[in-house]
């Protein structure tokens, strides 16, 4: 292994100082001088509406295009003021007023109003939208009645526009976390009439996210965007808290290849990557000086089960399946012991909650079961497939685990990869037997995980429903008077869903990326949330200490 590392650093370090002899400026180089930070992005992105989108990639794109009621501040993660300049809460906490920033303007330099939510909320949670993400917004009276077309008259959801710079909100229930969902772009104010100029409310995937005809609110506006190659923002000239934006731009690039990924940055095409490769992780740990950066990350590698589709109709076959799993051996092995085995949905310790563990690593408890349920050694197994997004690293988990899967059960698996587009699709029309599939935080709680699974939920993408569970997250957990009481619920409902086991938990994230060092105030932090109004690019990086 010590011998192989050093192979690796060296072909590592003589690859770099080639790239730095070519001659001719790096994207880096460039970008430092002109304020302009290069960004590896994982997926070409789904799209940019934020009513629409649901993975990583699009988020820290929207992110930068549009601004919520409340922002993240990057080092703590608490709620600062985006649109909304400040807010009050009732003593229950059941009503939120916010007041709007009087600055806070589209692109186009109309006023961001409190009507502008109302309209965007009523998009949000339309029945005919179909935002995976409606569910954010559930907390708030009648929310939940409307989007399931309980009552039709959006009038009786608790959003009021009380004049056009306050807003009210009333919840159902105090919750603890509402104010950490005005970040999520799910929640998002869009622009009324640009929507409406191109198309219906709720259209999909209409040519107003197109440079040119967006029309936006957050620091930066989209100037750019050429399918797989990149996407490219310019600072605004109408956001309100412009004076604090120091970068002029960014540049995303679909970097869903790692391997070329981890290319571009070695030979400064790029100032951040979105991941690593897992056999160069130990290459970069070995370096002195290592641009890696790994951290925490509020998240959950999992593996979807269509419970639907025989033979993962009957929970015998889903626990043999999981029991076969030596996720020990796969975090020392393949993934260069650089996250955690996990057994639950919910990250260990999130808030202080524990979730169950209700098994382990148990070949003889697995080949029980699947011959309880009719497929003694294996024999009658049906054809089963595992779908993944196109990645390197899902690929090596994926062949890894239908090879223990082939040696405990003796059953065969196949696998199979898809572009990130084909992919989602296949999730959100749960057209597939198992899928991999990431879950990371949209804010610090355990709720954020588990409402994944509530009946017909917008990302429950597994069959799984079960009463008791939507009456734990919807009804009493919100009620609880404690968080001892509130975390009990939880626990109750997370033992009901692994006992049913529609998912396979793989591992609890870490966040691993390169960084340059001339990157600053982009730190890490448990959900990975990128506020870009904070980066800046030192030019001088090299020329003292680090400042």
């Amino acid at each position: 292994m010590i011998n192989t590392v050093s192979r690796l650093l060296a072909a590592l370090l003589v690859t770099t100082f080639l790239a730095a002899c070519t001659g001719g400026e790096s994207n880096v180089e460039i970008g430092n001088r002109e304020g302009i930070l290069h960004f590896g992005n994982g997926s070409e992105p789904q799209g940019l509406d934020p009513h629409v989108v649901t993975g990583v990639p699009e988020n820290k794109i929207v992110r930068s295009l549009f601004e919520g009621l409340a922002v993240k501040n990057p080092w703590t993660l608490e709620p600062e003021p985006g649109v909304a300049e400040s807010w009050d809460i009732s003593e229950d906490g059941r009503v939120y007023t916010f007041y709007l920033n009087p600055e806070a303007k589209w692109s186009n330099g109309e006023p961001v109003t409190a009507g502008d939510y109302v309209w965007s909320w009523n998009r949000a949670l339309h029945p005919a939208m179909g935002n995976q993400y409606a569910y954010m917004l559930f907390p708030v009276v009648n929310a939940q009645a409307f989007a399931s077309k309980q009552i039709e008259d959006f009038s009786q959801v608790g959003v009021k526009a009380l004049d056009e710079r306050t807003l009210q909100v009333t919840l159902n229930e105090a919750t603890p976390y509402f104010l950490q969902l005005m970040d999520h772009y799910s929640t998002f104010a869009v622009h009324p009439e640009t929507i409406l100029k191109h198309g219906k409310m709720t259209d999909r995937y209409t040519k107003w996210t197109r440079v040119g005809n967006m029309v936006n609110n957050g620091p930066f506006n989209l100037k750019e965007w050429k399918l797989n190659r990149r996407i490219v923002v310019e600072k605004s000239d109408t956001y309100w808290d412009r004076d604090k934006v120091r970068l002029n731009g960014v540049v995303y690039y679909p970097t869903e290849n790692i391997v070329s990924e981890e290319r571009m940055f070695r030979v400064g095409q790029l100032h951040t990557t979105g991941t690593v490769p897992l056999d160069k992780i130990p290459v970069y740990q070995a370096m002195e000086n290592t641009p890696y950066v790994q951290s925490p990350y509020l998240g959950t590698y999992y593996y979807l089960i269509n419970t639907n589709r025989e033979p993962l109709t009957d929970v015998r076959v889903r626990r043999a399946l999981s029991l076969a799993i030596d996720r020990v051996k796969l975090n020392d092995t393949v993934l260069q012991k650089s996250n955690f085995p996990a057994y639950s949905i919910t990250p260990p310790g999130t808030m202080g909650y524990q979730p169950p563990k209700l098994f382990d690593y148990d070949p003889e408890l697995a080949r029980s079961l699947l011959a309880d349920a009719g497929y003694p050694d294996g024999e009658g197994w049906p054809e089963v497939e595992l779908v993944y997004n196109t990645s390197e690293g899902h690929r090596k988990i994926a062949v890894a685990l239908q090879q223990m899967w082939k040696d405990v059960l003796n059953i065969k698996i196949t696998i199979a990869n898809q572009e990130w587009k084909v992919y989602l699709d296949s999730v959100d029309t749960m057209n597939f037997d198992i899928a991999r599939r990431g879950w990371i935080g949209d804010y610090v709680d355990p709720n954020n995980f588990l409402d994944l699974f509530i009946t017909d939920g917008g990302n429950n993408n597994t069959g799984f429903a079960n009463p008791r569970y939507d009456d734990l997250i919807l009804n009493l957990a919100p009620q609880a008077d404690t968080q001892e009481e509130r975390f009990r619920l939880f626990y109750e409902a997370e033992t009901l869903l692994m006992e049913q086991m529609p998912i396979l938990p793989i591992y609890t994230y870490t966040n691993k990326k390169l960084k340059h060092p001339s990157v600053r105030d982009m730190p890490s932090n448990l959900m990975d949330s990128l506020n870009l109004k904070y980066v800046w690019l030192d030019a001088d990086w090299d020329k003292g200490a680090e400042k």
